[in-house]
């Protein structure tokens, strides 16, 4: 099992181009990142920086989100969201070459809640296009773009809260923009604080799976902190054949270097 760091939550008590380095002092060898920066198409140099610090530190970028929005006020992706579009088609290209310069090969859009008074069907076919634009550009290196479901307790507005729900539209991008590049990010503790069973999704839709991200359930801290049973959750995705990372997303009860008793190996390249 590969585990990478989401260095978007966790090493959060230090800037964020300090983060590679402690995470590679802790023993992980690749990290990944929500959209590290306030807009969709930052400066060469802030860009710059981050690549450095990335490669100052020796750690591989396993996972970028595309620009979301402003996720401290509650947004949650530009996808589908007509007020968000050009937003979200500006940052394609931006996102699509951090991941060529770092051999980044997963890449999460995030899907936009829903907009009061809108048809859910103007939409969902706007998502489907600019998914079939974002995976168009990351065949150019090779990338995977993956779709998320979140839980509704704390995302309220966004509309794809289960596994079923996002493979509909992945499937739906498929078949619409002839490609294969568009996956299922398998995150967890969203789908068990929707109720599902997080066993019972990796034995049945593995081979949808572009990447994996865990917490507990159901205070979202460290494995070990709630009620998923993670020995039988590593031993499904061995079992399954699942050879991507697991994303480790979740929120440190103190200092975050101090959070890693748990894994089952230290090296975690």
């Amino acid at each position: 099992m590969r585990f990478d760091v989401n260095l978007s939550i966790l090493f959060t008590e230090l800037p964020l181009l300090e983060r590679p380095a402690a995470a590679r002092a802790a023993g992980f060898g690749a990290v990944e990142l929500w959209w590290p920066f306030p807009g969709p198409e930052p400066a060469d140099r802030e860009v710059d920086a981050l690549l450095r610090a990335l490669g100052d530190a020796g750690v591989h970028l396993a996972g970028l989100n595309f620009d979301a929005g402003d996720m401290a006020a509650g947004e949650r992706g530009l996808l589908s969201r007509p007020d968000g579009s050009a937003r979200f088609r500006a940052n394609i290209d931006v996102a699509v070459g951090i991941a060529e310069a770092t051999g980044c090969r997963v890449l999460n859009a995030l899907y936009g809640n829903r907009v009061p008074g809108l048809d859910p069907h103007a939409q969902d076919d706007l998502a489907a296009t600019n998914l079939g634009l974002a995976a168009e550009a990351a065949r150019r290196c090779d990338a995977t773009v993956v779709v998320e479901a979140l839980n509704s307790s704390e995302n309220p507005g966004y509309p794809l809260t289960s596994t079923d729900a996002a493979l509909s539209v992945i499937d739906r991008v498929r078949e619409q923009a002839g490609t294969g590049n568009v996956a299922f990010l398998a995150d967890l503790y969203h789908l068990a604080r929707m109720g599902e069973d997080p066993i019972a999704v990796i034995e049945r839709h593995a081979a949808y799976f572009g990447h994996v991200q865990i917490a507990d359930v159901p205070g979202r801290g460290r494995p070990g902190t709630g009620d998923l049973p993670f020995g039988d959750v590593f031993a499904a995705l061995g079992a399954s054949g699942y050879a991507g990372f697991v994303g480790l997303e979740y929120r440190p009860a103190g200092p975050s270097a101090d959070s890693f008793g748990w894994l089952p190996t230290k090296e975690n390249a």
